[in-house]
């Protein structure tokens, strides 16, 4: 598009806002390509005109309507604007230096020449919708649209965007049917053309650093594309992009403590640049296996148990891919041997910590970000340096040595950064925390054994209890990856029969990492509070605003007294996932349920015993020390 088009297509768009000029259901000369093809198609038409029929309106008002919309959502490549923007996204980026596998790669440029590559990303910056297309055209993959919230849409920077492939979408659109059907349409036009598309899977920036559940909406046009059109396959492609460290990061956990969000507008891109022009490190942008969508549909569809749920089934092997894909990076490992402390640290402590975790790594086959070697000490240094740099450490070096903690009011900046990699350590601080309880129940019961079933249920059950908060494997692989995990806990020769439970208890004793403390700990803690503060309520409902309040300001005072571990539980989405919880066991909404105060005491019974038993393994860790 010619600067003469965008200027007349400007005061078209005036024009129309006024009333002065109707919206043009044909093609007009400044439309992209797709819109083009659109308008001009009969299929389009017809079904708008179903469409009208179904809402019982005038089929000239859909189409304007729709018309409307297509020009409201549709992007181009206008080739000075994208040498422009990408001129703009890498001194964006200036605070990083981007790693990017050239393996990888190599796979996608063969892919690229005969299908079409919908790159499903991670997403824990700003940054991340001008990273991955300045990293797809730098290393000559086709060009590629990005699909954006329309919250981005903003002065002077959105019509710039919209020129170099970035299509923005409204968040709620649940009440208006021809914008969805003409978003569907327009992406399998994309489709149509081979055009490769990127998306956040998540729907928005994660405020934990851990991959959020899944958005269905793309995902649900790409297949419906996928289904309608006979063109090539379409391969989703997991992206991960994780950073050494961020600047947001502090004002998204701010909003955890009940920070209002700030908008995104001029001032806040002001504000993001230059807060890159101070170094952070690294990017790594790094892709999973791609999944060929249209094969997928067929298995997915040729098996009954997956009827009706194959868009889920499909997101969710995306993100466990993107999961899979997402290297540990120095910083995790730093933050979750300081948190885990909630203490400060020598450099030898820290390698204490994180040498055993190396290891781990190592034997689950778990890329390090860099290739970065976690047991040398000028890796933890350097780590440590850069943390202290941008304020999420403090450093005390007056004494006889050097020590190293989370800087005032840091922790959940600290626990972003972890949460990066939290994802390959769950299973196993379940394993942990399963051996213990099963061990315990023995104990108490004074059967004195501990069967295979009794840990894989103690296991089930803590897996039902986070299910809102980690992306788990389908049971039967869970229960696999389980046993694994118990053998890599301690010398077991058979997983598959009975223990005594003493000797399950020496396991732990003398296990040369133990993680559950390190890793579940901080998610116990803020369900503990948010179910204390239900049980308070005993058969009274609840005003979800107030009693979210109520949380953070118990959850200070439970800090003050150290009954929890540290500030980090005192996070408002913790305690949001922790209702959500709540609310599937019907313990919100149905206050009027005759023993909904007995349950809801059962529930803040079952949270406190985890949360016991989480600190009976942090005292075994100390120990260990």
């Amino acid at each position: 598009m010619t600067a003469r088009e965008v200027g007349r297509s400007g005061v078209r768009k005036l024009l129309q806002r006024t009333g002065f000029v109707d919206e043009s259901t044909t093609a007009l000369g400044t439309d992209p390509e797709a819109v083009t093809q659109l308008l001009d198609a009969d299929w389009f038409g017809e079904r708008l005109d179903a469409l009208a029929a179904e809402l019982g309106r005038d089929p000239e008002s859909v189409r304007v309507e729709a018309a409307g919309y297509l020009r409201e959502v549709a992007a181009s490549l206008d080739e000075r604007a994208v040498q422009a923007w990408r001129g703009f996204s890498r001194w964006l980026m200036r605070a990083y230096d981007v790693l990017v596998d050239e393996d990888q790669i190599a796979q996608l440029r063969s892919l690229d020449r005969k299908a079409t590559l919908a790159f499903a990303f991670s997403h824990r910056s700003y940054l991340d919708g001008m990273l991955l297309p300045e990293e797809i055209a730098a290393n000559r993959l086709s060009s590629a649209f990005t699909f954006g919230g329309a919250n981005l849409n903003f002065f002077p920077m959105g019509g710039f965007a919209k020129r170099t492939g970035t299509i923005f979408i409204r968040r709620q659109t649940k009440d208006i049917p021809v914008y969805r059907f003409v978003l569907r349409a327009y992406t399998a036009q994309l489709v149509q053309n081979h055009t490769n598309l990127t998306w956040s899977i998540e729907g928005g920036r994660t405020r934990t650093g851990k991959l959020r559940p899944p958005v269905f909406g793309i995902l649900r046009y790409l297949t419906d594309a996928v289904d309608e059109i006979d063109g090539p396959e379409v391969y989703l492609v997991p992206t991960s992009i994780v950073y050494d460290q961020l600047h947001e990061v502090e004002a998204m956990t701010t909003e955890a403590y009940g920070a209002t969000k700030r908008p995104e507008d001029l001032r806040f891109l002001v504000r993001l640049s230059r807060q890159q022009g101070e170094r952070l490190g690294r990017a790594y942008l790094d892709f999973g296996e791609p999944l060929p969508l249209r094969k997928r549909l067929e298995e997915l569809r040729a098996d009954p148990s997956g009827t009706g749920t194959v868009v889920e089934r499909i997101a969710l092997d995306v993100e466990h891919r993107i999961n899979r894909a997402t290297p540990v990076t120095p910083t995790a490992v730093v933050s979750l041997a300081l948190l885990g402390a909630d203490r400060s640290l020598s450099i030898s402590e820290v390698l204490a910590t994180v040498s055993p975790l190396a290891r781990y790594i190592n034997a689950r086959n778990w890329a390090v970000a860099g290739a970065a070697d976690l047991t040398n000490r000028s890796t933890i240094r350097w780590t440590l340096h850069q943390m202290v740099n941008s304020g999420v450490v403090s450093v005390y070096d007056a004494g006889t040595e050097a020590v190293w903690g989370i800087g005032a009011d840091q922790h959940l900046v600290a626990a972003f950064y972890r949460n990066t990699a939290i994802h390959i350590l769950v299973d196993r601080a379940i394993a942990e925390m399963a051996l213990l309880a099963a061990s315990e129940t023995a104990e108490s019961s004074g059967d004195g054994f501990v069967a295979p079933a009794a840990v894989r249920d103690e296991a089930l059950g803590l897996r039902e209890l986070l299910k809102f908060e980690f992306l788990f494997s389908a049971r039967a692989q869970f229960e696999v990856e389980l046993a694994d995990e118990v053998k890599l806990i301690g010398p077991v020769e058979d997983t598959s029969k009975e223990v005594i439970a003493a000797d399950v208890r020496k396991l732990l004793e003398s296990a040369d990492l133990l993680l559950a403390h390190l890793v579940l700990r901080p998610f116990l803690d803020a369900y503990h509070i948010v179910a204390d503060r239900l049980a308070a309520l005993e058969d009274e409902a609840l005003d979800e605003d107030a009693f979210l309040t109520e949380c953070l300001e118990v959850g200070k005072q439970w800090e003050l007294q150290r009954r929890i571990a540290n500030a980090e539980s005192r996070s408002m989405e913790l305690f949001k996932t922790a209702l959500r919880l709540a609310r599937h066991r019907e313990l919100v909404d149905g206050a009027d349920q005759a023993d909904i105060a007995k349950r809801r005491r059962e529930f803040a019974d079952e949270i406190a015993t985890a949360s016991r038993r989480v600190n009976v393994i942090a005292e075994l860790a100390r120990r260990q020390e």
